[in-house]
């Protein structure tokens, strides 16, 4: 169906990159290293709620970055009535960032395909995620090398879905709408973002979303083998 595209834009957070492993794992070692006593499953069950909340909040330019990165930790650990200090929160939030990029999981299928399109397609990164990480998500997983450009929204100065970063990130690649695929699994930010700029889009629905009936979706990264 998406044969004749020559431009590939890929999400990197939740897309191929296993945010929800690698932050669980982040959150496991930071406990750890801070004698935090928590029950991690007990804790990711409360924060991962909050800190789509703030993303969202985040994405709308509503909060910046510094508030999304304090306010999801103080709010999870208020919510377990867990005591801690703004000092902890603080650096418990860079820690996070610090180790983050340590833990490089990848969603199964991903060099499968990055390998079985990257012959055929000029491959390439749109992230909402923060520049000081993204970059080394990207070298530490093993997967840079298969990407001509990679736009991050603190480049641009707006993020997914605001029309400018696709304006951005299309310009950089030097390619036209109509030759261009979206690729990710959010549908606001990714899918709606792209298709509103003119962009096609096929959602990565491994979260098993409610998809509407005219967005492609796959619940596999090999399905994409179905559309290129």
């Amino acid at each position: 169906m998406y044969q004749h595209k020559k431009h590939l834009f890929f999400d990197l957070d939740h897309t191929l990159w296993d945010f929800d492993k690698n932050s669980a794992l982040t959150f496991e070692k930071i406990f750890k290293i801070n004698n935090i006593q928590v029950n991690l499953e007990g804790f990711l069950k409360v924060y991962m709620p909050i800190n789509l909340a703030y993303w969202k909040l985040y994405r709308e330019e509503k909060i910046d970055k510094n508030s999304l990165r304090f306010a999801r930790l103080k709010d999870a650990f208020d919510a377990l009535e867990i005591q801690t200090s703004t000092r902890l929160i603080y650096k418990l939030s860079d820690e996070y960032i610090t180790y983050l990029s340590t833990f490089n999981h990848l969603f199964e299928g991903t060099i499968q395909i990055l390998d079985y399109l990257k012959p055929n397609y000029t491959l390439h990164i749109i992230t909402n995620g923060f520049k000081e990480v993204q970059h080394g998500k990207l070298n530490k997983s093993g997967i840079a090398h298969y990407f001509e450009t990679v736009t991050n929204s603190e480049m641009v100065g707006v993020k997914k879905p605001n029309p400018k970063i696709f304006k951005h990130a299309l310009s950089v690649a030097k390619a036209s709408p109509d030759e261009s695929l979206m690729i990710g699994d959010n549908l606001e930010a990714d899918i709606l973002g792209a298709v509103n700029f003119g962009i096609d889009a096929l959602c990565f629905n491994y979260h098993k979303d409610s998809i509407p009936q005219h967005i492609d979706s796959i619940d596999e990264l090999l399905d994409l083998k179905r559309y290129l």
